[in-house]
């Protein structure tokens, strides 16, 4: 059978040429012209793909070739687009970078894989005929790609516009999508990570994230061509074959509670590791570390990343909670716990210049610094066995943290994770271990690490009995 699925990938040249803003203003025009968007973010993002979400009206997944065989990936893109008018694929970095000299693992790569027509956001901030030589170097760079359309952007005025598109048109076959004008002030501010969360977003003058969606959506109605872009969606050839399943096997029956933490502190969850849970047999209760409700009863505790730095004196503030988890952990409950989760099991939290006091699972400390202490993908061994891991086990990850792990040489630590590439939470390791606790600064995708929701849940069963 063929599957005829209207898709696009949104590329840019580099990191902060736009293609996000782009990406949100067509998910949110299409969404509100009442298509069914299927939103996507290559490589491993989390802010991105929350906005993308909110945008399209429904949960974002990434897709990412150093994590998934192209098989995984087509099986995603497929289960999460299946029934939809529109997939629409924010790339990232440039449109041909990869983790080497070959763009292994681009959004050109990715591309290919999805057979999926492109659509390149160049910034033409002081530039005019030049980005016709760039579109038409990169139409023959790598063979295979489909570009199929420009949208300029941060253009200056009407005469800019013009010869932009007589130079576009006299010297390429690419078509011009849409123009879009300087924005003076960023509707979507930055930080530390890169764009401020939605989480933290309601409530700021400039107004809620709804708000700003909807007014990116009418930039992209006023300045784009939105039936063109549709077009190109719909020109993408059959997709192939259905895909296998995204999980092997019938969904287990719900034999355990599993706690995750999933407010504006903690909330980074790739949606497919949560999916794997519940597949495995768990029951997912969504908890709070900053809030002091009383936690229901749960056989196990899943602990994302985040920005608990900004909220850090909420979350010292927050004791009973914090003993609680540390009681959870001494019990010998299953925890598995990412980035921001693991800086919160640790003694102390350093930020702007104050220590605060956290769960103290750990006996170490985190601190803020000004610049990424760990960017990129990782990969890691695991040196011995725990809920998650299998001994020898190679898993594939990724890091980006502004903190780093705050360890004296007296303390006496153990590790389950030796790390193969990349920071972890340093000597060379990440996956610090207490009892049945694992926590550090890598990030997993389920669908990578296959036997991860299933140890996990196997374990919770094990202390449920």
């Amino acid at each position: 059978m063929q599957n005829f699925i209207p898709r696009i990938v949104l590329a840019g040249l580099s990191g902060g040429t736009g293609k996000t803003i782009v990406s949100l203003a067509l998910a949110r025009a299409f969404s509100l012209a009442g298509k069914k968007v299927a939103p996507f973010k290559k490589g491993p993002d989390y802010i991105d793909a929350q906005w993308l979400g909110l945008a399209a009206g429904r949960a974002c997944s990434n897709l990412d070739p150093f994590f998934h065989s192209e098989k995984i990936i087509r099986s995603i893109f497929w289960h999460k687009s299946k029934g939809l008018d529109l997939s629409l694929i924010e790339g990232n970095r440039g449109l041909f970078d990869g983790k080497d000299e070959r763009g292994s693992c681009s959004t050109a790569e990715l591309a290919r894989m999805l057979d999926a027509p492109v659509i390149l956001a160049i910034d033409c901030t002081k530039m005019t005929r030049t980005v016709a030589a760039i579109i038409q170097g990169c139409t023959t760079f790598e063979a295979g790609l489909n570009l199929a359309g420009v949208i300029l952007n941060r253009t200056a005025g009407e005469r800019h516009r013009s010869i932009l598109r007589k130079s576009i048109e006299k010297h390429t076959d690419i078509p011009v999508l849409g123009m879009l004008p300087k924005i003076i002030d960023n509707p979507i501010p930055e930080r530390h990570m890169g764009l401020m969360s939605d989480q933290e977003f309601d409530g700021r003058d400039i107004g809620s994230e709804q708000k700003v969606l909807d007014s990116l959506s009418a930039l992209a109605s006023d300045w784009l061509d939105m039936d063109a872009i549709l077009s190109i969606a719909d020109s993408a050839p059959a997709f192939g074959p259905e895909p296998g399943p995204l999980f092997p096997g019938r969904p287990a029956e719900k034999k355990v509670r599993i706690g995750y933490i999933h407010d504006a502190a903690l909330w980074f969850y790739y949606p497919e590791n949560l999916e794997a849970l519940e597949h495995a047999g768990a029951e997912l209760v969504r908890l709070s570390i900053l809030s002091d409700e009383p936690w229901p009863e749960i056989d196990g505790l899943y602990l994302g990343g985040g920005f608990p730095e900004v909220f850090a004196e909420r979350i010292a503030s927050n004791r009973e909670i914090l003993e609680h988890i540390r009681e959870l952990s001494d019990s010998g409950m299953p925890i598995y716990a990412e980035c921001g989760g693991f800086m919160i099991l640790c003694d102390t939290l350093e930020y702007g210049g104050l220590i605060h006091s956290m769960a103290g699972v750990f006996p170490v400390g985190t601190g803020f610094c000004p610049k990424p202490q760990g960017l990129g993908y990782t990969e890691a061994e695991a040196v011995v066995e725990t809920p998650f891991f299998s001994k020898g086990a190679i898993t594939r990850g990724h890091e980006f943290h502004y903190s780093i792990c705050l360890a004296g040489e007296e303390k006496e630590l153990r590790y389950g994770l030796k790390m193969l590439r990349g920071q972890g939470v340093g000597n060379g390791h990440d996956g610090l271990l207490h009892k049945r606790t694992v926590a550090g600064y890598n990030h997993l995708h389920a669908l990578a690490v296959p036997n991860w929701a299933e140890r996990f849940v196997a374990s919770a069963s094990e202390k449920a009995s």
